[in-house]
């Protein structure tokens, strides 16, 4: 399969999610949208998934860039590409669903739990997960589920997981993340910690694994989905 990978800086790739993809012998692209460009449409690609940033969904006025990438999710919705979105990708995602997204009632930073429901124990993703994950989170906005959809998952702040249509999926935490990502953002953003840095890369250490296992699964489940279209 073509499949594209979306970025929103050089700290926030695909991690274990890209390297799902080449492992599957899929050919991988990128596109780093704040880079500029475009990529090709829509319809040429066999699936998508977009990743985090350290930007915010409604930052339209300071990255008007925001504005291009709805307009190919837009695109990859109506085309029925199967689409992966991760933290600010998901909630792009949504965006582009026409959902809601806005600041989340509060944040969520570290190794935190989640429920799946028993939606997403059913589903062909997201079913892959235990029925309580921990997972590795960091962020200040929320998507709401877009009409039509299915909650996933969720945590005690917001919807952790969606799904549209049985070909669009999103997850608020960050299930690509790797050790180099976690010490490039708490590097970039130490004053946003809620714990003292040292004790979320131990922690990170710690459970790095077992997360990388739970993200290598959710994209080989999503890849599997994508092929089978």
């Amino acid at each position: 399969m073509r499949v594209l990978s979306v970025t929103h800086g050089p700290s926030v790739p695909g991690g274990v999610f890209d390297e799902a993809v080449e492992a599957a012998g899929h050919v991988l692209e990128r596109w780093q949208v704040p880079a500029g460009g475009m990529p090709d449409p829509a319809t040429s690609y066999d699936a998508v998934m977009v990743f985090g940033g350290s930007q915010h969904p409604d930052q339209d006025e300071r990255f008007e860039w925001l504005a291009r990438e709805e307009e190919f999710l837009r695109d990859v919705l109506a085309a029925e590409v199967p689409v992966f979105g991760v933290c600010l990708g998901a909630q792009m995602l949504a965006r582009a669903a026409d959902g809601t997204v806005g600041r989340a009632s509060a944040p969520e930073i570290g190794w935190l739990d989640i429920s799946v429901t028993p939606a997403g124990a059913a589903d062909p993703v997201l079913g892959v997960l235990q029925p309580t994950a921990t997972v590795f989170q960091w962020h200040h906005y929320a998507f709401g589920v877009p009409a039509g959809g299915d909650e996933l998952a969720r945590s005690a702040i917001c919807p952790q997981a969606f799904r549209l249509a049985q070909r669009a999926w999103g997850i608020q935490f960050h299930a690509e993340v790797t050790q180099a990502m976690v010490a490039a953002w708490v590097e970039e953003d130490p004053d946003d910690l809620p714990m003292p840095a040292a004790d979320l890369r131990a922690e990170s250490e710690a459970r790095m694994n077992r997360s990388n296992k739970q993200g290598r699964a959710l994209a080989e489940a999503f890849l599997g989905v994508a092929a089978s279209r």
